[in-house]
């Protein structure tokens, strides 16, 4: 098989997590037309089809799935040799793929990436925006060195490490400044504006308010908070945001901000990383960082 190399590898993997040649390419920074040219260069050499390619996404033949076995194997041992040379002695360095879920990484990213510039200068932070189980599907077959996501996974092969715990705060409409805070009975006979299925915020809010998912007592669901604050300013409705995401989300939206009566509801942050990750003690202090950056 004199000409496969691990770049084939890689870029046969993307295709099959995302089912289109657009997508696949975008992740693995190169063009639609030369990851076309890559693929079809490795059925060359692979002397069949990997995928059968339809109008709107592909899909793995017979020799494309065992053929993706196979690779993700190799994949697999290639990062954990790597994650080895990277567990020397000495601060953290070169690449880190960190996963981090929507409701936190536009708040927190900034905050760690320039703390990490001063703290340990040799780290590559390659950062990735994801719901809380592609990203934990992704810590599994090692395209991800760790994940910022809401603690407890509860997952056996991941280590948990809390970071920070934030209440979920009320918005309404300017016009409701100083109002009585509603309670969870009252909010599930409102319209409430939440996230779309799959963000863990979206359930924990609809956990607060006592709601069930099939529940038609909300009025939109958004992709992101920015969106559900928009909304809000413009009259159209309630929504949960956690604290962090505050100070940056209200300062275009004209929105009322309060606390909820105690018990008030709230969500621990942590770092996840698989158990037999060699860089586990590395990364431990790269938390020790990122906790010290939110008390400073």
């Amino acid at each position: 098989m004199i000409g496969l190399t691990l770049k084939h590898l890689r870029y046969f993997d993307a295709l099959a997590r995302h089912s289109h040649f657009g997508r696949a390419a975008d992740s693995v920074g190169i063009s639609q037309p030369a990851l076309s040219v890559q693929m079809k260069e490795l059925e060359r050499m692979l002397g069949g089809p990997l995928v059968e390619r339809l109008a709107r996404e592909i899909r793995l033949t017979a020799l494309g799935e065992d053929f993706l076995t196979r690779s993700r194997s190799i994949l697999s041992e290639v990062r954990e040799l790597e994650d080895l040379v990277r567990s020397a002695p000495g601060p953290l360095a070169g690449r880190l793929r960190l996963g981090v879920i929507p409701t936190v990484a536009p708040y927190l990213l900034p905050q760690i990436m320039k703390a990490m510039t001063t703290e340990m200068p040799a780290l590559e932070l390659q950062p990735k925006e994801n719901i809380t189980r592609s990203l934990i599907a992704d810590l599994a077959n090692s395209t991800l060195d760790a994940a910022i996501v809401a603690l407890p996974i509860s997952e056996p092969t991941l280590q948990e490490v809390a970071l920070f715990k934030e209440e979920f705060l009320l918005l309404r409409p300017l016009s409701e400044d100083g109002k009585p805070v509603p309670s969870p009975d009252v909010l599930r006979k409102r319209g409430l504006l939440l996230l779309a299925e799959g963000h863990c915020f979206r359930d924990q809010a609809l956990s607060f308010c006592k709601m069930g998912a099939d529940e038609p007592r909300y009025l939109m669901e958004g992709s992101s908070l920015s969106t559900l604050v928009q909304m809000v300013g413009a009259g159209m409705g309630l929504t949960l945001i956690p604290e962090i995401a505050v100070p940056l989300e209200t300062k275009s939206a004209p929105v009322a901000v309060a606390r909820f009566p105690e018990p008030r509801p709230s969500r621990t942050i942590g770092i996840v990383w698989r158990r037999t990750n060699p860089l586990a003690a590395k990364l431990e202090d790269f938390g020790r960082i990122i906790k010290s950056v939110l008390t400073s």
